[in-house]
């Protein structure tokens, strides 16, 4: 099955959740909760991480967590096996604890949203802890982080171009594929000192068009068609030889 990819780099807040195997208990009594939120201020410690928000239900937990040092993976490799070793010495069980990879979804800290995306991480975790008939307050929260704009994951599908491969997931691929593209799109209408409802005024065979359709042909995955559409050349059938004849001339 396909993965979906690990993004990492420096000030990076990620929503993360990870699930106990075979829907088993990650947290047995308080004591659990005690050693876990210990082994969290540990890998803190140890890599610098910030940890904004947490709920610890009975399954799964969730965190919200910024890496300053764009090392998330490592963080989470260290956290999720050291709390793993103490429950199975605490409880003196063996196995995993945890299924399969945790989640990681990357949110947008810039501050925009950031009162209403707190406090919807709060509705919804304490929502799913009340579903769960807990007692006690295992969650804890800070300001200063928010849910993802448009703008914000168009940038971030932009880091992506070029470190997808095909064991990572289509959508992705084709999202970070699409963000590129409309990354050089912005440049090219820049550099041309055009306004975007230009692609539509000016003609099919426009030379700058036929410029911008060659980068995108040449950095991108677009088909032929998706880049006609997309600049509004008409057909493939009639952009195909254009672009041949254009290539041919500039390149």
């Amino acid at each position: 099955m396909p993965r979906q990819m690990r993004i990492e780099y420096p000030g990076a807040i990620y929503h993360v959740m990870s699930r106990g195997d075979q829907g088993e208990p990650i947290f047995l009594d308080q004591g659990d909760r005690h050693d876990f939120l210990k082994t969290l201020g540990e890998a803190c410690a140890k890599n610098g991480f910030a940890v904004h928000a947490y709920c610890l239900m009975r399954n799964p937990f969730h965190l919200v967590v910024e890496t300053p040092g764009g090392n998330l993976v490592d963080g989470m490799r260290w956290l999720l096996s050291t709390y793993s070793n103490r429950f199975n010495h605490r409880h003196e069980l063996c196995g995993h604890l945890f299924s399969g990879r945790y989640k990681a979804l990357v949110v947008d800290g810039s501050g925009r949203d950031t009162e209403a995306g707190r406090r919807e991480f709060e509705r919804r975790m304490e929502s799913r802890r009340a579903a769960q008939s807990q007692t006690g307050s295992w969650k804890g929260m800070r300001r200063g982080w928010c849910l993802g704009s448009e703008a914000f994951m168009r940038g971030l599908m932009e880091r992506l171009h070029g470190q997808l491969g095909p064991n990572h997931a289509g959508e992705m691929r084709r999202q970070a594929n699409q963000a590129r593209a409309e990354g050089i799109i912005a440049g090219e209408l820049k550099r041309l000192r055009w306004k975007p409802g230009e692609l539509s005024r000016r003609a099919k065979n426009d030379p700058g068009k036929l410029a911008m359709a060659a980068r995108l042909r040449r950095e991108t995955a677009l088909t032929i068609q998706e880049i006609a559409d997309r600049l509004q050349m008409g057909s493939r059938k009639s952009v195909a030889p254009k672009l041949h004849v254009w290539k041919k001339a500039n390149e």
